[in-house]
């Protein structure tokens, strides 16, 4: 069995390298042609005799979850049609390691108990793209990724994650969370790399949130500003992404940003007046379409020596009140491993 752990940082990894778009983690899929399937498989469905344990039932127009047959471990029923999971589909699979169902049309009061509450072994639910109203649950204390982009939460509840140490991915955009109903809801996730509450209600960033974060994406929301101190109690958090929300000078307290662990800060499309302080181990800083009018090159470099200068690769600064020409003359001291750094 390919190595999940260490493929899916190495994603993570690889897409927080610079500017980006939208991301959604899609499911490691082992490459197989179309063959026979083997004889135990549904008939709706593909088994592949190179890969038995895995039942492809993907892209077929299904409008329900057939009878899972033992000794699958990897179900696929994505892109479908189906509205429920009725009780029974996974009694003959109780050891089921993936299941993916993203892209159909589950409700949550359609979601029969005794079926994905059975999965004791499950480690990776993909539930993307559905009409859930709330979680299912309770969930696999196994699970090690969980993803319901998409969806319409509301609500979060606070017990929803407890116990799972192996956790380490959580996608929750795309619904209408508030911050309210998320609070409570990341503690004692021991493993957490990786959290995604972008395009929801949110007006603050979640509280509580572990100390193993290495990643938190919350753009597209409504923050008007970072409590004093939040990102010092995340020593290894190296990706922050607060773009599209209502950020205001006053609402960023001095040297929030300023942690050593932060590689990426986006900050982009906000009501920022000017350059919030950072520490020179940052290596990509993105503040475009804000209202910036003087390049404060202290917020960059304390001080420039030999050894002490910026990191940054990536500045953009498009999009605001402030020209290449008003750039102090000192600033290639301090940027000098900058690669880009974009005016309009």
């Amino acid at each position: 069995m390919f190595p999940l752990r260490v493929l899916l940082f190495g994603c993570l990894i690889s897409v927080c390298l610079c500017q980006y778009e939208y991301y959604e983690y899609e499911p490691y899929e082992p490459v197989h042609q179309s063959m026979p399937s083997t004889p135990h498989c549904a008939q709706e469905c593909e088994c592949p005799i190179t890969f038995p344990t895995a039942m492809y039932c993907n892209d077929r127009n299904l409008k329900y979850v057939p009878i899972v047959p033992t000794g699958i471990k990897y179900l696929y029923l994505q892109n479908n049609l189906i509205e429920e999971i009725k009780a029974g589909v996974f009694d003959n699979v109780t050891d089921l390691r993936w299941l993916v169902l993203d892209h159909n049309h589950i409700t949550s009061d359609k979601i029969m108990a005794g079926t994905i509450d059975k999965l004791g072994k499950l480690e990776k639910l993909l539930f993307s793209h559905n009409k859930l109203t709330k979680p299912p649950g309770p969930l696999s204390k196994s699970l090690d990724e969980l993803k319901l982009i998409g969806n319409k939460l509301t609500s979060f509840p606070s017990g929803t994650l407890s116990g799972m140490e192996n956790l380490t991915t959580v996608h929750l955009g795309k619904n209408h969370l508030t911050s309210e109903s998320i609070t409570g809801a990341f503690k004692g996730l021991r493993s957490l790399m990786l959290l995604d509450v972008s395009e929801n209600k949110l007006k603050k960033l979640p509280p509580g949130m572990p100390s193993s974060l290495l990643m938190l994406y919350a753009d597209h929301n409504e923050i008007d500003s970072i409590p004093g101190g939040y990102l010092a109690k995340l020593p290894q958090l190296q990706y922050l992404r607060v773009s599209h929300n209502k950020l205001v000078d006053s609402g960023i307290p001095a040297g929030v940003f300023n942690i050593t662990s932060l590689l990426e800060l986006d900050l982009s499309f906000n009501k920022l007046k000017s350059i919030p302080e950072v520490n020179e181990a940052l290596e990509h800083l993105y503040l475009q379409v804000n209202q910036i009018s003087k390049f404060d090159l202290e917020s960059i470099c304390k001080f420039t020596s030999p050894v002490n200068y910026s990191r940054l690769k990536t500045l953009r600064l498009d999009g605001n009140n402030i020209t290449q020409s008003s750039m102090p003359h000192d600033a290639s001291n301090c940027l000098r491993q900058a690669s880009e750094v974009l005016f309009d």
